[in-house]
Order: structure tokens, then C-alpha cells, then sequence
């Protein structure tokens, strides 16, 4: 079952449980005036006991240095919880903005959020992701 957390004019985030796997999706620009709340979404969702997350990014049209900030800052905490993340997100254009930001090499992408949570999550999805990153 599908839950709303956040839906208002700008976003649209929701979360679901398949497999292990909590499908964080976000539906709208994540951009400087929303990637806070998808981080402070992020977090509750960890402080609710959620640790494997798939970031379903299929449904987001524009991503900027924002909004990977908080694409890392997230998977930092998610790397503290000791869980994992995988990214779907099928569209080139959009995996171009990780290219350029330099993470693209750093997260494993899927193409659609069922391709993310085809196995199991384990605890040391994110072991060897780099912490350090600015």
C-alpha cells in the first residue's frame, strides 16, 4: 500500500514496502526549494525503522546540484542505518546529471523500481560507498 507523505503544488512523495525494499518515489523537480523536503522525508523514514531504500526518480523531470546534495546527504544517513539504495531511473537525460555531478559511478541504477527491488536488500549495500564525498 502506497503512502503519501509529502504532496503539495511542487512534490510528490510517497513511499511503499515490496520486497524489503522501501520505493521512496518522488514525483516533481527536486530542485533547491524541494530537495529539502525529500531529505526531511528521507530521514523519517529511517527514524521509522526503513534502512533499504529504492529512490524512484522515474516521475522527476529536472534534478539540479541541489537536489544531489541531497541524493548524498541521504545516502549518507541511509549508509549510517547500515541499509542500502538503489536508484531507479530509466530516463538518460537524468543520469547525465549524475554523470556531471561525478556520482554516477557511486550508485547502482535500475531502470525501473521493479528492476531495484528484484533481490533482496542486505546490510552492506552501501559498505563500500564513499563517505567523504563533499
Amino acid at each position: 500500500m502506497r503512502t503519501n507523505i509529502i504532496r503539495n503544488q511542487a512534490i510528490s512523495i510517497s513511499h511503499h514496502r515490496v520486497n524489503g525494499w522501501t520505493v521512496f518515489e518522488v514525483d516533481g523537480e527536486v530542485d533547491v526549494h524541494t530537495a529539502p523536503q525529500v531529505c526531511e522525508a528521507a530521514v523519517g523514514l529511517l527514524d521509522h525503522g526503513h534502512r533499504y531504500f529504492v529512490l524512484d526518480l522515474c516521475f522527476v523531470p529536472f534534478l539540479d546540484s541541489t537536489g544531489l546534495g541531497a541524493i548524498v546527504a541521504i545516502t549518507k544517513q541511509i549508509k549510517a542505518h547500515q541499509g542500502s539504495l538503489h536508484i531507479a531511473c530509466s530516463s538518460p537525460r537524468m543520469r547525465k546529471v549524475f554523470e556531471i555531478g561525478g556520482l554516477q559511478q557511486l550508485y547502482d541504477f535500475y531502470d525501473s523500481p521493479q528492476d531495484a527491488i528484484e533481490q533482496a536488500p542486505t546490510p552492506d549495500g552501501l559498505a563500500d560507498w564513499p563517505y567523504s564525498l563533499p
